[in-house]
């Protein structure tokens, strides 16, 4: 059995740089994407596929000690974040979910079953900070933000079902920052000067952070620069 670490969504901007930044730190990385074939193809709104990947890294003898959901979706097919109440959208709301929320919590189900059960192992997830209730003082993205809440909440299940088993776990969202990748495209006009970063410099600083963590920050939300952010 060997260890490795698991990058989801490894064709995105953030993916791919956390899956370089994790390979110069000596990871042996296992690189997941809806956009790859064969057997390092993976599609969040798809269990089968995300079942499917989990059992070749198991047969393979691997052993996560690091999976890393990357994935995430702000705007597709003409849609985006909705400004009022009366842009909302029943199927874009559900596929803000299922990709956002659901899919996660998929790849939870199946990967924490193949991860250390009493050694260090971490999970973690690509939150946002529009997702924190608490810190909500714009309104509007209805489907984007609600969620995001609901993968933070999603988290924080995880860490306290999973710290029951192994009380070495870490299972956290994280907020990258606005990144010069295509998701945040359409919306960097909005972003402060020197608040727009490279999608390699959120990648360590992230991997910086998940570094960093102990058990008992298992739950919690962490931006970029190290700080919590609030439910």
């Amino acid at each position: 059995m060997s260890d490795c670490t698991v990058i989801i969504g490894a064709s995105g901007g953030i993916g791919a740089a956390l899956m370089r930044e994790a390979q110069t730190r000596g990871a042996h990385v296992v690189a997941l994407a809806r956009s790859f074939d064969g057997v390092a193809h993976i599609d969040l709104e798809d269990e089968p596929s995300i079942a499917a990947a989990a059992e070749h890294i198991r047969a393979q003898g691997l052993i996560p000690s690091r999976v890393i959901v990357a994935t995430g979706l702000l705007h597709a097919d003409g849609k985006g974040p909705e400004k009022s109440l009366k842009d909302i959208d029943p199927a874009w709301m559900a596929r803000n979910f299922a990709v956002n929320t659901i899919g996660p919590a998929l790849v939870a189900k199946h990967f924490v079953p193949l991860m250390p059960r009493k050694a260090p192992a971490l999970f973690a997830a690509i939150g946002a900070r529009v997702g924190s209730i608490s810190d909500n003082r714009l309104g509007g993205w209805y489907g984007y933000r609600a969620a995001k809440a609901a993968l933070h909440m999603t988290i924080r299940n995880i860490a306290i079902e999973w710290g029951r088993r192994n009380d070495q776990s870490i299972c956290v969202a994280l907020h990258p920052g606005t990144v010069d990748t295509s998701l945040s495209k359409p919306f960097q006009g909005n972003v402060a000067e020197g608040r727009l970063f490279d999608a390699a410099y959120s990648a360590a600083c992230l991997t910086n952070v998940l570094d960093g963590l102990q058990a008992a920050d298992s739950g919690g939300i962490f931006a970029w620069d190290g700080t919590a952010i609030q439910p």
